[in-house]
């Protein structure tokens, strides 16, 4: 494995950085503590820092040489609401918030490549690190964008990188096209008549009905789409009544949508709203849908994955890139920047063991040994992205 000798130099150090920041969580927008400490380490390095972008969001430039080339990585420095299951000594202090989701780590490994690459600048052009808030369900990125992330900070391609759970430490994957799922919600409310429990034929029982529309909506994926395409219906939340003997007026069911492609998400809703007024139709109820899009699909641009996938073979070899991984059903936000410019979203590995569960579980901690990996993927992603003259 190639770490630079600076690299391994810092690792006890970022290493702090990650487990201060692991044990001190901020949930989206809130993120001020994490957003002080990233601006004030950039500019100790050199680099130029602009804040306030979403609000907690904070921007390094570093520019080499004459080039007027320049690129964009993303880290996300948010937490989730849950508590923490761990004990360690870098366990969380705030009660019902957690680095639950690798954040701290990602936030410590772009701090550690701004580093590296202030003091060695062996590049030519712009760099900007764009660490963003709010990356859990609350869309940062969107918002960064929409507050002109890209006018401010022109660039031709950004990148991304997340910690991959059961994936070994010293591997990355990474491949064209989709690699994250599309994330949409809904609630669904139907609403029929209530009655005495003991006496259902004076009323129209929502419940029953209800019970038919959450497996009838199982037939968009099984029978309205293709099945080459992926596509993933899940109600999550059925709320209804509260008493032993009352049939409720109403039903609300809720969930999520995830797919990879627009054209099949589009499908979803007008299908939904389909199969839920039919049914409702036939036991003389009706139904009230509200469709939410959220997270886009996240899509990685051909030449920017190659240029990835060469990166991270820099660093931990050939044989350790896996080149066609199975793309997750999960969301991430990145997607609205990769909407906007070229780019690529790579996962690294995080390994099986300490700190190797899943991620948003309550024992999960990020892999210090992924830190010198992942930051010397961003080093080398530079120098190959903005080759220095020789």
């Amino acid at each position: 494995m190639n770490i630079r000798d600076e690299i391994k130099r810092d690792h006890d150090l970022l290493t702090e950085w990650r487990r201060d920041f692991h044990a001190h969580p901020e949930l989206a927008f809130e993120e001020e503590r994490t957003a002080a400490l990233v601006a004030e380490r950039l500019e100790s390095f050199g680099v130029e820092v602009e804040t306030g972008l979403a609000k907690t969001g904070v921007v390094g430039k570093l520019t080499v040489g004459t080039g007027n080339r320049a690129i964009a990585l993303r880290a996300d420095m948010d937490a989730l609401p849950m508590e923490e299951g761990n004990d360690f000594a870098h366990a969380s202090t705030v009660p019902g918030k957690m680095h639950g989701c690798g954040h701290d780590g990602h936030t410590t490994m772009l701090l550690g490549a701004a580093k590296y690459l202030a003091e060695t600048k062996d590049f030519d052009g712009t760099v900007y690190f764009v660490f963003q808030p709010a990356e859990e369900a609350e869309g940062g990125a969107e918002v960064m964008v929409k507050e002109g992330l890209f006018e401010k900070f022109p660039v031709e391609a950004i990148y991304g990188m997340h910690n991959w759970p059961g994936m070994p430490v010293g591997e990355f994957a990474v491949a064209p096209g989709p690699m994250m799922a599309a994330f949409d919600i809904f609630d669904l409310v139907i609403r029929g008549r209530g009655s005495h429990g003991a006496m259902p034929h004076q009323g129209v029982d929502s419940i029953v009905v209800a019970s038919e529309v959450v497996g009838a909506l199982q037939s968009i994926t099984s029978r309205n789409t293709d099945p080459i395409d992926a596509l993933v219906v899940s109600v999550t939340q059925i709320h209804g009544g509260d008493a032993y003997n009352v049939i409720p007026d109403e039903v609300t069911l809720a969930g999520t949508v995830r797919s990879f492609r627009e054209e099949v998400r589009d499908t979803v809703e007008p299908a939904m709203k389909r199969i839920a007024d039919g049914i409702c139709a036939a036991y003389g109820a009706t139904a009230e849908l509200r469709y939410e899009k959220r997270y886009p699909a996240t899509v990685n641009t051909v030449e920017e994955t190659e240029l990835a996938a060469e990166a991270a073979s820099a660093v931990v070899g050939d044989g350790a890139i896996n080149r066609s991984p199975v793309p997750s059903m999960g969301s991430e936000d990145f997607a609205y920047m990769l909407r906007e410019k070229p780019g690529t979203y790579v996962w690294v590995g995080n390994g099986a063991g300490e700190g190797g569960c899943m991620l948003h579980n309550p024992g999960y901690d990020f892999n210090d040994e992924v830190i010198p990996i992942g930051v010397s993927y961003w080093a080398s992603l530079v120098e190959q992205a903005l080759p220095a003259e020789r």
